[in-house]
């Protein structure tokens, strides 16, 4: 069997060699989803007043995408990856939706627990299959109708168990809805990273969203620019270094194992995010808080598992 794989010349891989590969990839991706939380807690720390004053969402997004161009600018510069005009309306639809779910989402973090922010994200894969049958015609399945029926109770159950805790620092009526609305905007922006990478190549994408992100954050930031301290602007550069970190440990993990595979390791975000409150903030989420985030991941994961299989 091994000499007729060879003879068709296919890479033969050692199991051993495979499982080597995989664990790479699994502490790619571990380190991934942790930069990624990070990300919020760092968001949640300017725009919740622990230096002071409070960012605004618009600044914040704006240190975000800045820096993090910044990072990128000396790869890209060498690299010159080829970049098509014909994509230029769908690049810059996705820049704005992808600035706007990251705007979203860092209020949101400033506003209610970050795991509960966290989980309510994960609803993007639903909003990105409602979109789908919108407006791509894409036929949506009982099943996952159901995921999607599902997921938004746990929004309810999480809004509840926030809402029962009006002495906690971290809670606002309106922290669910801007959650919502990262999600809405960030399964959008896949829909718009599904055209461009049919056309592009990764790097042009990454390079161009940055590019584009930053110009539409500092055109926003300039209306409530506020001058941040020395240390606001180290939290800032952070932002944006462990944001391109942690896309270059997701990219790093997909050149070693399939998009399967890589899959489940996202809702690690979540065990970060909450680890990170508790441990920065002193805020653990409650065990109604647990089962709302739970019915979420669970339909998430459903659509997810579902794309896999085609259905």
């Amino acid at each position: 069997m091994t000499s007729d794989i060879r003879a068709e010349g296919v890479p033969v891989v050692h199991p051993a060699q495979a499982n080597a590969r995989r664990l790479q990839a699994a502490a790619a991706l571990i380190a991934a989803v942790a930069c990624f939380a990070a990300t919020t807690l760092i968001a949640k720390a300017l725009g919740g007043g622990m230096f002071g004053m409070s960012l605004h969402p618009f600044q914040i997004s704006a240190g975000r995408f800045g820096f993090a161009l910044l990072i990128l600018a000396p790869i890209v510069l060498y690299v010159r990856p080829r970049i098509s005009l014909a994509m230029a309306p769908t690049h810059a639809a996705r820049a704005l939706s992808g600035w706007a779910g990251a705007t979203c989402l860092f209020a949101a973090a400033a506003a209610m627990p970050l795991a509960a922010a966290t989980a309510i994200g994960f609803l993007s894969p639903v909003f990105t299959m409602l979109f789908a049958a919108r407006f791509l015609g894409e036929r949506v399945g009982g099943l996952r109708w159901s995921a999607a029926m599902v997921a938004f109770a746990g929004v309810l159950v999480l809004t509840v168990a926030d809402a029962g805790d009006l002495a906690s620092a971290s809670f606002s009526v309106y922290g669910p809805a801007i959650a919502l609305a990262a999600a809405a905007f960030i399964g959008i922006e896949v829909i718009f990273i599904k055209r461009l990478t049919r056309g592009e190549r990764p790097l042009s994408i990454l390079a161009v969203n940055n590019l584009l992100g930053a110009a539409i954050a500092c055109v926003a930031a300039a209306f409530v620019w506020q001058a941040p301290s020395l240390t606001m602007w180290a939290c800032l550069a952070a932002l944006g270094g462990v944001m391109a970190l942690g896309q270059f440990l997701f990219l790093l993990a997909l050149r070693r194992a399939d998009a399967s595979f890589a899959a489940p390791f996202s809702y690690g975000t979540l065990a970060f995010a909450a680890l990170y409150d508790f441990g920065v903030f002193g805020v653990a989420p409650s065990l109604i808080a647990w089962g709302g985030m739970g019915l979420i991941v669970a339909a998430a994961m459903c659509l997810a598992w579902r794309d896999r299989d085609g259905g």
